[in-house]
């Protein structure tokens, strides 16, 4: 109730895109936080189900305004909490959460393949976390490219976004990065858009 009433009040206030963080879905990706759901007594899959049932009940109706959620692994001081690819959740996730664009997060081999993508109804954007926002190393542009292009056999390339799989600083702890090295890594990700879709 009280994120489906910040929802209202910013649509009344004129914003015309909101994003959800949704770091509970991380946790019904992981083999071993799903056992520990079940030795607690709860179906992890009715779990899944009642997120996607609130997460539309947060979202509501609102035409004219753009829907983005962030499926978060968690990225306080550069830890991580949920491991696995999205297959688990892939179906019911994407194609039962009523909003326009998913922000995944794709920068370590933990995240999986992009084989999920398939589940990506037609139209909805995806955007491809695939730069860290955890650790100073630069991503190679080239290698972006590549992976790119293996995402883009299963949603269409024009759906696609480049990102840093999550913001660089989620709590006032932040990430081991200097801003210097922030800037660049977002400059890496422009650079990559322009020579991937265009200016």
């Amino acid at each position: 109730d009280v994120l489906r009433t910040e929802v209202d009040e910013l649509v009344r206030l004129g914003c015309t895109y909101i994003q959800l963080d949704a770091p509970q879905y991380a946790g019904l990706i992981d083999p071993q936080i799903r056992e520990g759901y079940r030795q607690r007594g709860t179906d992890p899959d009715r779990l899944l189900d009642r997120c996607i049932e609130l997460d539309n009940a947060v979202i509501g109706d609102h035409p004219g305004v753009t829907f983005g959620l962030h499926l978060c692994r968690g990225n306080n001081q550069g830890k991580w909490l949920g491991e696995g690819g999205y297959e688990p959740i892939a179906e019911q996730v994407f194609g039962g959460l009523e909003i326009d664009g998913f922000f995944l997060e794709f920068d370590t081999e933990r995240a999986g393949g992009f084989e999920p993508l398939r589940y990506i109804p037609k139209g909805k954007k995806v955007v491809l976390g695939l730069v860290s926002s955890k650790v100073p190393q630069l991503e190679a542009k080239d290698q972006l490219k590549r992976r790119i292009e293996q995402a883009s056999k299963f949603v269409p390339l024009e759906n696609l976004c480049i990102s840093p799989q999550c913001g660089f600083s989620s709590t006032h702890h932040g990430n081991n990065l200097t801003e210097d090295q922030e800037r660049t890594k977002l400059r890496l990700c422009i650079d990559t858009a322009r020579e991937v879709w265009g200016d």
